[in-house]
This record gives structure tokens, C-alpha cells and sequence, in this order.
């Protein structure tokens, strides 16, 4: 069974953010620059948001804001957390029914990583391809 642990081992625990107080702008230039879909929001070294493609353009463009001119709490969506020792299946039935594409991943309080719909979808694909290694290697042994 493939965990969260699992994930952010092969992914990467780096987390990119932002403070709440910033405009909206830069949040975009961070995730352009890092080839990223969301960011986390912090405030005083806690998790209070995050801010996503999805955030932008439904509270941004279509209600002709200025990203310039609107801070990044205003739009950000309400974090979801799972556990390190979150199955990837639990993983995205929890994003399913959240209707969330990216997920904060806890150690009791401490963050460890930040994981997408697309990293757990690689890791699935990745996990299937070993099996499937295996089980040709056993039949045609």
C-alpha cells in the first residue's frame, strides 16, 4: 500500500509559499516561475491557505479583480490535510470529496510536504508498472 511517506519520497517535501498579505500577483510569478499549481499560504510559520490557479481564476479574472491590487487571503481556499500514513486511494477519495487538487501533508503538527492530484495519479501509475514487472517475471518464470 502506497502512502503519503511514499509520495514525498519520491516527489520531493520541497513546499513553495506565500504570505497572505501578498498581492495575488506575485503568488502568480512564484507558481510560473517554480512550473507549480498552487501555494501554500503562511502566516507566523503555519499553514492558513492556499492559493491556486483554480482560486485565481474563479475569484480573480472572473470577477474582474486586479491581481495587483488583491491580497492573496481574500482568494485563497481553506487548506486540506491528510497524514503521512495516508494511503494514496484514501488520498484521493479525501481530494474527491473535497473537490481539492492538492493536499497538505501532516506529521501530527508539523507540515511535510504538499502533494496534487497528478503527483498521486504518477505515484499510482508507478506502483501498478512495478506489479506489473512482477507478476510477468513470475509467470514466465
Amino acid at each position: 500500500m502506497l502512502t503519503m511517506l511514499h509520495v514525498l519520497a519520491t516527489k520531493g517535501s520541497a513546499v513553495w509559499s506565500i504570505r497572505p498579505e501578498a498581492p495575488v500577483f506575485e503568488g502568480l510569478q512564484l507558481m510560473a516561475e517554480k512550473d507549480i499549481g498552487a501555494l501554500l499560504v503562511m502566516e507566523r510559520g503555519k499553514p492558513v491557505g492556499l492559493l491556486s490557479e483554480r482560486d485565481y481564476t474563479r475569484k480573480v479574472v472572473l470577477r474582474r479583480r486586479s491581481s495587483h491590487d488583491t491580497p492573496v487571503r481574500h482568494i485563497m481556499s481553506s487548506p486540506v490535510s491528510v497524514t503521512c500514513d495516508c494511503s494514496v486511494d484514501a488520498c484521493m477519495a479525501i481530494m474527491t470529496s473535497s473537490r481539492t487538487r492538492h493536499v497538505l501533508v501532516m506529521d501530527d503538527v508539523q507540515l511535510r510536504g504538499l502533494v496534487s492530484i497528478g503527483d498521486l495519479v504518477k505515484a499510482t501509475i508507478e506502483d501498478q508498472q512495478f506489479t506489473i514487472v512482477h507478476l510477468e517475471q513470475y509467470i514466465s518464470s
